[in-house]
């Protein structure tokens, strides 16, 4: 039942958070004195609308998005009556035009940051003292976590299988906690030292010297054979090295909570390394393509591959239902950060598409005046029409796969 209810309040939450920037463009394009006729919440047919003013405000029946009406956005429309040419979107200067057409993102940054500050005072942020890079984490001292069971071939699956070897360390009775002093005689400074040790061995019994509870022991540990990539390249070539099943350990908390002042700064620290995380998975999307693919038609889902408004909503789901409510929160504001940089991608139709070529216009007219040249006017939408065409397919075609992988084979918090 939790499930059911979290993932509704999460589709909600982001069905309200795309309804507000709409509101966003509606309120900015109505106090430079532009004409909005419509403003809608979902998709489809009406279920009610009424009218106040010139503007007429309403539900529909399909609640994936909402829109609103500005009267004249290109000079190509022809929506806009012999009265109200004055009004029309594409005659306000620039700098107007560009409040408008980012006030939907910035209304998603607004979202991201009320949302990280709520957080950062009253559920917790992720610790900034834990490691982040794969040097940091090799820095840590060799306390280590003690796993179950051994993947001998790495997947993402969690979880133990039946045919899944009892983990090395388990079986010689290695407990979570233990500080790993020695592996076959040599001495364990930290974290890195250790699974470098380890993978430098042959499968084969070696002696772990270890500090548990202020008292030193020995414990003989058979390493076993298995597929694992770089240690400092998760992508990198797949081989067969030596493992005992073990982690790191970490003796801090996962989350931290701050005060209503300081969390002010803290808010904007991570909402940067929201923005830096996001680009970086922009930038990540075509490569990812194949395993999302791969997991429509039967591979194994990787955990790090896009999701869509149906994964982030079922995420959000088993966040509330395991009873980790932060997690809802990172989910809700990574995606409001998401989002709101990508309506800024200069790419028609979205809305940073509209910016760019406003102010390519008036760079262009700058460039004729100086030339002494005459005003080369504006652009012609239709001319760019192929090009809108493309994305909207493309972009249409990668969201029909990632709703088709998260409805098929969805990723789960557990195995992130």
């Amino acid at each position: 039942m939790l499930y059911w209810v979290g993932t509704a309040a999460f589709a909600l939450a982001i069905l309200i958070s795309v309804s507000l920037h709409e509101l966003g463009h509606m309120i900015t394009a109505k106090r430079f004195g532009m004409k909005v006729t419509k403003y809608f919440v979902g998709f489809g047919p009406t279920i009610f609308s009424f009218k106040r003013g010139e503007t007429e405000y309403g539900l529909k029946a399909i609640p994936l998005g909402g829109f609103c009406k500005i009267v004249g956005m290109t000079p190509q429309d022809d929506d806009v009556e012999e009265q109200d040419q004055h009004r029309a979107m594409w005659r306000y200067p620039v700098w107007k035009r560009t409040v408008v057409m980012s006030a939907g993102s910035i209304t998603h940054f607004a979202l991201a940051i009320v949302a990280t500050w709520f957080a950062a005072v009253f559920v917790g942020l992720p610790n900034p003292d834990l490691p982040k890079t794969p040097a940091e984490d090799r820095a840590i001292p060799a306390k280590i976590s003690v796993a179950e069971c051994v993947q001998v071939v790495l997947s993402s699956r969690q979880g133990c299988a039946p045919t899944d070897p009892r983990a090395p360390a388990a079986a010689a009775g290695l407990k979570s906690g233990d500080l790993i002093t020695s592996v076959g005689g040599q001495p364990i400074q930290n974290y890195g030292q250790l699974t470098d040790t380890i993978r430098s061995l042959p499968a084969g019994a070696v002696d772990f010297g270890y500090t548990r509870d202020g008292v030193a022991g020995t414990a003989k540990v058979t390493l076993i054979a298995a597929q694992r990539p770089p240690l400092d390249d998760p992508d990198g070539e797949v081989k067969q090295v030596a493992v005992a099943g073990v982690g790191p350990r970490l003796d801090m908390p996962a989350l931290v909570t701050y005060g209503p002042v300081e969390g002010i700064g803290v808010t904007f620290d991570y909402g940067w390394s929201m923005v830096k995380a996001s680009f970086a998975a922009m930038k990540r999307i075509p490569e990812k393509i194949p395993a999302l693919w791969n997991s429509i038609t039967g591979d194994e889902r990787d955990p790090d591959t896009p999701i869509s408004v149906v994964g982030a909503s079922r995420l959000g789901g088993e966040a509330i239902e395991k009873g980790v409510p932060e997690i809802f929160l990172m989910i809700f504001i990574s995606l409001n950060v998401f989002i709101g940089l990508f309506n800024l991608l200069p790419l028609l139709p979205v809305d940073g598409g509209h910016i760019a070529i406003a102010w390519y216009e008036r760079a262009r007219s700058w460039v004729y005046a100086r030339l002494k040249k005459p005003d080369p006017g504006r652009v012609d939408y239709y001319k760019l029409m192929p090009l809108t065409y493309a994305v909207i397919l493309i972009g249409g075609a990668f969201t029909l796969l990632t709703i088709t992988a998260d409805v098929v084979n969805p990723i789960s918090i557990f195995s992130r």
